[in-house]
């Protein structure tokens, strides 16, 4: 068996969010929602992060969920018309969102360091170091969020520990 048929499978959400998140729960909401008491980890600040043992880690605006990113490993996968969108090689994973991109007329919009997003989807696919390679990791970002000058400045741009 792979890794991948191991992962937990979710479903991009119409009205904002994926598989079981949806954009605007409270903390509460997300781990109740994860199955999970708690957070593994909590970070503060004006935008809060929570961490979750499911290689899940959600983002909080005014104390609502706003961003969820995935680990390209140990998060669960989500396919976009049939491809898988975590666990990929990055220069794969863009290709299959420019053609996506060109086939269904989403908007396409890359960040500072390199990463691809189809903003009217709130999806925004970065890549992850993962031993000696480089594996996408997707992250599903509130319209308002990919729309603003917190896109630029403070989304989560971060590379995650692989």
């Amino acid at each position: 068996m792979s890794a991948d048929a191991k992962r937990e499978r979710w479903e991009l959400r119409a009205e904002g969010g994926v598989g079981p998140l949806r954009f605007g729960m409270s903390p509460a909401e997300v781990a109740e929602a994860l199955l999970v008491s708690e957070p593994e980890a909590r970070i503060g600040g004006p935008y809060g992060q929570e961490d979750f043992p499911c290689g899940v880690k959600a983002f909080y605006d005014a104390g609502k969920l706003a961003c969820v990113a995935l680990d390209a490993v140990t998060g669960p996968q989500v396919f976009l018309a049939g491809f898988p969108l975590a666990g990929r090689d990055p220069a794969q994973g863009h290709q299959f969102l420019l053609e996506h991109a060109a086939e269904h007329g989403n908007w396409v919009l890359y960040t500072p360091d390199g990463s691809l997003s189809l903003t009217d989807l709130g999806l925004l696919l970065r890549s992850q170091q993962v031993g000696e390679a480089r594996l996408t990791r997707p992250l599903f970002v509130k319209e308002e969020w990919l729309e603003s000058q917190y896109y630029r400045d403070h989304l989560p741009l971060e590379d995650a520990p692989g």
